[in-house]
C-alpha cells in the first residue's frame, strides 16, 4: 500500500466511525430486559430530558428523587410505585396528563398495565 493510501485510510476508518452515531432504535435494542428504555432527548448544566418507555412488566430501580421534574404523559397506563419502607402506591397515567413531582423519597417504579407507557421527562438539576 502507498503511503498516501495508508495516510487516506488512517483518516477515513476514524472519520467513518464518528460520523455514524447509534440510532436510537440501536440503542433500544441494547436495552436491558426488564427495564425501561430511556432515551435522553437534550441535557445541560441546568436540565435534563429524556423520554422513557415501560413495556408491561418493565421495572425502573432508580428514578430520580432528589430533583424537581416535570412529566408529560405520551401513553398512558399504570404503574406501581414501591418505596424503601415497603409501602406501595398505584399510579394511573392518562395520555396527555402533565405532573410536576418534587424530591420525594426514594422509590422503584413498574408497569403493571397490559400496555407500553410512554413519558417524556424534564428534570432540573
Amino acid at each position: 500500500m502507498s503511503k498516501f493510501a495508508g495516510v487516506m485510510a488512517g483518516l477515513l476508518v476514524p472519520a467513518f466511525l464518528v460520523a455514524t452515531p447509534a440510532t436510537a432504535q440501536e440503542k433500544a435494542a441494547k436495552a436491558e430486559k426488564g427495564k425501561p428504555v430511556m432515551t435522553v432527548l437534550a441535557e445541560d448544566a441546568k436540565v435534563k430530558a429524556w423520554e422513557l418507555h415501560y413495556k408491561p412488566g418493565d421495572t425502573n430501580t432508580s428514578p430520580p428523587a432528589s430533583n424537581t421534574r416535570v412529566i408529560r404523559v405520551l401513553k398512558g397506563g399504570e404503574q406501581l410505585w414501591t418505596f424503601a419502607d415497603g409501602k406501595t402506591q398505584k399510579n394511573v397515567y392518562k395520555t396527555g396528563e402533565v405532573r410536576v413531582l418534587g424530591p420525594g423519597p426514594q422509590f422503584t417504579s413498574k408497569n403493571v398495565g397490559k400496555g407500553e407507557i410512554v413519558l417524556y421527562v424534564v428534570m432540573v438539576k
